[in-house]
This record gives structure tokens, C-alpha cells and sequence, in this order.
């Protein structure tokens, strides 16, 4: 028997709220199941198992929130020979006080009055909160009926406040219930969710800047042949199926990892731990602030079309709150593109254990000379973010030479 502990999500996160189980004791899992909803400063994570196991006995009630590193279910494999290793990793320290072991509990709380569990957005589960709405009467209307925020305004308006009030003066006096019910917990508003995002960043961000020699490199890349290309390209297309130009940035940036896998990898034990799997963290802005940087995963074996689809659904699923736990562990390298915001060039910081962090800035007409010839052409800045004690200028100068190359070679991304 072995225990299922509270997965660490991030080099900034330290605790974890428990929103709802998945599963009873004595379901059997296969690697990739969902085993729980977990809330961080970051929104509600699904956490998947790495390993077929099956579930012996729940730990924590929903709503407990425990550091990284605590024992959330015990479990054994699948197979029944050995106990199952979980890859929730060791605690880093913190200052969040110990949690007391809680009672184990015999099933999770049904998320619904129908027994089907509810998929709602963050912003929808704190909103319905704020506004009273019970989310067991809202239709989802997002993908898989999630349920998001303007299903919760709609079912906020459909109430009209007359029948509230007669409701309220007929009704009758409250019946002691035979069993007490367990407190709510109270999901935080949006002004307190952005503040704990803020923090989270701000705590990663300074152990990154204390801990990570940086080193900063920037290349301008003519753009003229690449555009000329995939406009070409989506003339072919539904406006549904076109590529955007990132794609090729992302595709660009993948293969080059694979011809400088020094900047694939991470900074553990002293010393750089080269990844095989290229999985790149694509920075997404949250509505409500913030940025995530959930791992579009084997990114150098997806064709374009492919990483356009994996980025939009990557995208909705962040917005509404709906990502995966690998998803946000697995980036062995983060690339940043700030250019749709009008940002020339990007100088990000690293996010630890990563060695690297790729950053585009906005296509711009500039004066291009070549071959003794003036002319002006769309280029984009590409910068790179390295880690000293990892690689150093001569890699990370020759990671943004082959970037360019594949870029100026676009018909074989």
C-alpha cells in the first residue's frame, strides 16, 4: 500500500485545497485517469495517476487544503504485487503550518443532486457563489456542458426578485436537520483569486531571479519568406482550419530543441537533466490576470495542423479552468510571444527547474540589408532566456541560429 499525496503543480505552489474526489474506495484507475479536482492560486487543476492503481481509502474531505507532499488517499497497484509509486514529489520547505492527518472518509461527496459530476469554470463556481445561484440548476454551455460564466449570468437573471421575496415571507420555519451538514467553503472572489495568483508568480519569479544565473540573447528573423508562405497556405484552408503564425514559431522552436537538446531540460540535483520528450510551455493570459504555462506535449512530432489544434483547445481549457495536472508539470521549456500585444522584443525569466525561456515579439517592417541591397521587411525579434550553470552564449547562440533556419525552411516544419 502506498499513499496518493498532494502533487506539487508548480515551483510556486505550496498548498493545495482539495475540491472534489472522483473516485470511492475500491474503483481501479488506468494511467491517466482523473483522480480528483485540486484548487491552486492558479484555478482547479484535474489530477491524473501516473500508474494503474486502485483506490483503498480517501484521506481528506473536500475543502481541506493541505501543503504539497501530504497524504491524500492510500492506494496499492493494480496488479496487486507491488505498491504503486505516485510522482507527487517531495515537499519543499514552506512556512504553511503542518496539517494534521484527517479522518479517512468512506466516499466522496456526490457533486450533484443527479449524481453526474459537475464541470464548471473558476470564475463560474466563485461567481454563482457570490450571486447564490445553485449550479445544479445551470446548463453548461461550453465544451463537454461545462458549466461557464455567462451560464451563471443567465441563471442569475432568469430569477426575478418578487418571487424571491414572496418566497421568503411564506416560508416556513427551518427544519433542524437530523444529520449536520458540513460547512461550505466559500470560493474566493475574483479580486482575492488575482492577489494569490500574483503572489504565486511573485514567489516563483524571485526564487528564479535568486537562484538562476541568467544569461540574455536576441536575434532579429526576416519573416518575409515564412508569412509568404503560410498565407499561401491558409488560401487553401476554411478560415476555421488556418494557421496563425505562432504555430510556426512553436514548430520552429521544437525542432531547433531537437538539434540543442542542452536547453531541453531541467536544472535538479546541481546539475542539467536533459529531456527526451519536448514538451513546450506556451505562456496563456487568464482573464482575470495572470499567466499559465500549460505544456503542449511532444511538440517537435506534431505537424502544424496539429499544434494548432492542440494550442486553441490548450487555450480554452485554461480559460475555463478545465487543465490537467501533466499539463502544467511536464514544459521542458516556456515560450512566451507578446507580439499580439504590441511588445517588440521579450527578455522573460526562467521558470525553475527549466534552463530556458524563448521569447517573440511583434512583426514589425524594419530596413533589412543583404547582399549590398536596402529593403524593408517584416522581422521579429527572438530572444532566449538561458541558465548559466546549465549551458551557456555559444549553445544558446546556436539554438537561435537553427531557430532561424527552420523558419527560413518553413515548408519542411
Amino acid at each position: 500500500m502506498a499513499d496518493f499525496c498532494m502533487p506539487s503543480l508548480g515551483a510556486d505552489m505550496k498548498t493545495g485545497t482539495l475540491v472534489e474526489w472522483h473516485v470511492q474506495p475500491g474503483d481501479r484507475l488506468q494511467r491517466g485517469d482523473i483522480i480528483a479536482d485540486v484548487e491552486t492560486d492558479k484555478g482547479i487543476m484535474e489530477i491524473e495517476v501516473f500508474e494503474d492503481l486502485v483506490v483503498d481509502e480517501l484521506l481528506l474531505e473536500p475543502g481541506t487544503k493541505v501543503p504539497v507532499g501530504t497524504a491524500m488517499a492510500r492506494i496499492h497497484g493494480a496488479t496487486d504485487k507491488e505498491p504503486v509509486v505516485t510522482q507527487a514529489p517531495s515537499p519543499e520547505p514552506s512556512s504553511v503550518a503542518e496539517t494534521p492527518p484527517a479522518k479517512p472518509i468512506a466516499a466522496s461527496e456526490p457533486p450533484s443532486t443527479n449524481g453526474k459530476r459537475l464541470r464548471v469554470s473558476p470564475i463560474a463556481r466563485r461567481l454563482a457563489a457570490e450571486l447564490g445561484v445553485d449550479l445544479n440548476q445551470v446548463k453548461g454551455t461550453g465544451a463537454g456542458g461545462a458549466i461557464q460564466e455567462q451560464d451563471v449570468r443567465a441563471a442569475a437573471a432568469q430569477v426575478s426578485k418578487p418571487e424571491v421575496t414572496i418566497a421568503a415571507q411564506v416560508a416556513p420555519p427551518p427544519i433542524e436537520p437530523a444529520v449536520a451538514e458540513k460547512p461550505m467553503v466559500k470560493p474566493p472572489t475574483s479580486a482575492e483569486f488575482q492577489a494569490g495568483m500574483r503572489r504565486a508568480i511573485a514567489a516563483a519569479m524571485s526564487r528564479a531571479n535568486q537562484d538562476i544565473p541568467h544569461y540574455y540573447l536576441e536575434t532579429p528573423i526576416d519573416m518575409s519568406h515564412p508569412l509568404q508562405w503560410l498565407e499561401a497556405e491558409n488560401q487553401k484552408r476554411s478560415i476555421r482550419d488556418r494557421i496563425l503564425p505562432v504555430v510556426l514559431l512553436i514548430k520552429a522552436t521544437a525542432k531547433a530543441l531537437t538539434q540543442v537538446p542542452e536547453l531541453n531540460g531541467y536544472w535538479l540535483e546541481e546539475r542539467l537533466q536533459v529531456q527526451e520528450s519536448i514538451h513546450i510551455g506556451f505562456a496563456i493570459s487568464l482573464r482575470q490576470g495572470g499567466l499559465v504555462t500549460p505544456a503542449i506535449h511532444h511538440a517537435d512530432l506534431k505537424s502544424l495542423d496539429e499544434l494548432m489544434a492542440a494550442m486553441r483547445d490548450l487555450i480554452e481549457r485554461t480559460r475555463s479552468g478545465r487543465l490537467r495536472s501533466s499539463e502544467l508539470t511536464d514544459a521542458t521549456i516556456t515560450l512566451t510571444s507578446l507580439g499580439d500585444i504590441g511588445v517588440q522584443k521579450v527578455f522573460g525569466v526562467i521558470y525553475p527547474p527549466q534552463v530556458a525561456l524563448v521569447g517573440f515579439g511583434k512583426i514589425t517592417e524594419q530596413p533589412w540589408a543583404e547582399r549590398g541591397m536596402l529593403d524593408v521587411r517584416p522581422v521579429i525579434t527572438a530572444t532566449l532566456a538561458g541558465d548559466h550553470r546549465a549551458t551557456d552564449g555559444i549553445i544558446g547562440a546556436k539554438f537561435l541560429q537553427i531557430l532561424n533556419a527552420q523558419l527560413q525552411a518553413v515548408e519542411t516544419l
